[in-house]
């Protein structure tokens, strides 16, 4: 069966982004990067909350179209309303069952996107299989939680970890419980 692969940038203590959304002390470039980019072309699948589509406009997305070119986008949200938009952008309340059969349809592994809200929320419904974290050598102090206000508690085995230039280290690990 597919996965859901929740994999994305974060913070020694923890924050996918900065306060007011900063990114700009992440790590940008390098060879850890370029396996992140060369590992996206893997995923036919993408999932995401409104808040992390809408923070690809500060980046030049246009609304209604995709971040990635090559994937289908399911976007979960109860407000976001988008005209002109592209035959594989689809905006879905957020449920369970939906996920699940997103997952089950996709034509590979699902990619979860961003957003720590969102993450949690599929993290309490037992939806996020596997995690993939680009840890950065940096402390924010503060910003948006890898799993926003989600208090569920699970265990993890790490499948595979690597280091790279400017201090990145990539590590996957599955959530078993």
């Amino acid at each position: 069966m597919n996965k859901i692969i929740y994999y994305v940038a974060v913070s020694l203590d923890g924050y996918i982004s900065g306060p007011n959304e900063d990114v700009s002390r992440f790590v940008g470039k390098g060879d850890g990067v370029e396996r992140y980019l060369a590992d996206l072309k893997q995923f036919k699948t993408v999932i995401m909350g409104r808040k992390t589509y809408e923070f690809g406009y500060k980046y030049g997305l246009v609304p209604g179209q995709p971040a990635y070119s090559h994937m289908e986008h399911y976007i979960f949200s109860h407000s976001l309303k988008l005209e002109n938009m592209h035959e594989n952008v689809h905006i879905e309340p957020p449920d369970v069952d939906r996920i699940k059969i997103i997952r089950e349809n996709s034509p590979s592994d699902v990619y979860l996107c961003g957003g720590g809200q969102f993450a949690g929320w599929l993290l309490d419904h037992e939806l996020i299989d596997e995690l993939i974290l680009k840890i950065n050598p940096i402390i924010l102090g503060g910003g948006v939680r890898i799993f926003g206000d989600s208090t569920k508690d699970c265990s993890l085995t790490l499948i595979e970890s690597q280091m790279y230039d400017n201090g990145l280290q990539i590590s996957r690990y599955k959530i078993t419980s």
